[in-house]
């Protein structure tokens, strides 16, 4: 299944992706009330399979009511204000130097142990969101990456076992501040600006994906391709991550983690060939299984 973050007036509402277009879950209980049915991403989340199950029952019922009632619940994507596929996690937790090619293009040596930071909500966007670009920063760069999102408390899990507390998958653009992330050594401040998350456009429920270390991953730079490549280029793959994660602290339903990017950032280029992203820019992370996630930079007002 396939989740939405549908951005309103009112706060962030859950809907789904289906073939008929964005079914709108708060319209949809409005007209055919279902006390079982989550209402929240929050909710799906924490509910696990037994909630998929009750969403997916739920959407057929009403793919069955008459047209009316399902022209009033069913949106084009495009009449619709995406917001970031995960609203409000708890924990944003991302894996730097994790794809090999990228670590050797950078210059870095290949990690033994995950690199681990951290980012914040205020950088979460939503697909089609402008990424305000900083004043106090001339040299910001994109990153497409593959999110893990959680979906059962973890602690000390086994390799073995990680997987099963995975709730499912979204790409990510980690947009990274290269001049503000390299001035000292924590990486943090180059990662938090505002908007600097761009998460989506789906949330992915891990069945729909398979095995997510086979998955390829590329993004374009007003239209020119600039990475593609392969999840399974990792040093470190998504049940090693969340194992290793899980020795130091409990992950909890709807905590994600960034993956890391592969070869093909500007930071990566020769000195003279590295032009940073500017006012205008449109940036397209696809991964595959997962969706096509479309941001403009624009210059901070």
């Amino acid at each position: 299944m396939k989740l939405v973050t549908i951005q309103m007036e009112t706060g962030p509402q859950l809907g789904i992706a289906t073939n008929e277009g964005i079914l709108q879950l708060d319209k949809a209980l409005s007209l055919l009330p279902d006390s079982e049915v989550p209402r929240t991403t929050e909710e799906a989340i924490a509910g696990g399979t037994a909630a998929i199950g009750k969403l997916s029952a739920y959407a057929a019922r009403l793919s069955e009511q008459p047209s009316e009632t399902k022209a009033a619940v069913w949106a084009s994507p495009s009449d619709l204000v995406f917001g970031p596929c995960v609203p409000n996690p708890g924990k944003i937790i991302c894996v730097g130097l994790n794809y090999r090619k990228h670590a050797e293009e950078t210059n870095a040596p290949i990690p033994q142990y995950p690199i681990l930071f951290n980012k914040f909500n205020n950088t979460l966007n939503g697909h089609l969101g402008d990424v305000p670009l900083p004043k106090v920063s001339s040299k910001v760069d994109y990153e497409a990456e593959l999110v893990i999102v959680i979906g059962s408390p973890a602690k000390y899990v086994s390799k073995e076992a990680a997987l099963n507390h995975v709730f499912g998958y979204c790409a990510v653009n980690d947009v990274s501040a290269r001049d503000l992330q390299l001035r000292t050594q924590q990486w943090l401040l180059g990662k938090s600006c505002d908007g600097f998350s761009p998460l989506g456009p789906y949330l992915v429920t891990a069945d729909e994906v398979g095995d997510p270390n086979q998955l390829e991953i590329k993004l374009t730079l007003n239209g020119e391709v600039r990475q593609h490549s392969n999840t399974s280029d990792m040093i470190f793959y998504v049940d090693e991550i969340v194992s290793y994660i899980s020795q130091h602290m409990t992950l909890h339903p709807g905590d994600i983690i960034l993956t890391g990017t592969p070869e093909g950032v500007v930071l990566g280029l020769p000195e003279d060939q590295q032009v940073w992203l500017k006012d205008g820019d449109v940036v397209t992370v696809e991964i595959e299984k997962l969706g096509t996630l479309t941001n403009r930079f624009v210059n901070e007002a």
